[in-house]
C-alpha cells in the first residue's frame, strides 16, 4: 500500500487515501467522494474480488473506475476481474511507469487529465 500510494503522489496525485483492507476501503468509499481506485485483490475481510462486486453493484460508487493489484498472473483472475467490471488490471512487481499508464487510461477514459 504504502508503495503504491507512493508511487501516485510522485505522480502528482496529490489526494490519495489508503485502507488496510476491502471492508475499511468500503466504508471509506461511502464517505467520501474519490475519482478512482486502486485495490489488491489479495486482502484480509473483503478481498479485491468482493470490494470490485460491491463498487459496481452500488448505485453511488458503480462509475468508479477499478485498478486490480495482485502477485498472482492467472487468467482466470485476469478474466475475473474484466467480467466484474475492473478498468485494469496489474501483475505485482510492477514499475512506476506501468502504474502511470494504467492511471493516465483510466483518467483519459473518464475525460480527465492527469493531476
Amino acid at each position: 500500500r504504502r508503495i503504491v500510494r507512493g508511487l501516485l503522489k510522485e505522480l502528482g496525485h496529490a489526494m490519495v487515501d489508503e485502507a488496510e483492507d476491502g471492508a475499511v476501503a468500503l466504508q471509506m468509499l461511502n464517505q467520501q467522494d474519490y475519482d478512482f481506485i486502486v485495490c489488491d485483490i489479495n486482502m484480509p475481510n473483503m478481498d479485491g474480488f468482493a470490494l470490485l462486486a460491491e463498487v459496481k453493484k452500488s448505485e453511488r460508487l458503480r462509475h468508479l473506475p477499478v485498478l486490480l493489484v495482485t502477485a498472482e498472473s492467472r487468467r482466470e483472475d485476469i478474466v475475473r476481474a474484466a467480467q466484474g467490471g475492473a478498468a485494469g488490471y496489474i501483475v505485482k512487481p510492477f514499475t512506476r511507469t506501468t502504474l502511470e499508464d494504467k492511471v493516465a487510461a483510466i483518467l483519459q477514459r473518464l475525460g480527465k487529465a492527469a493531476a
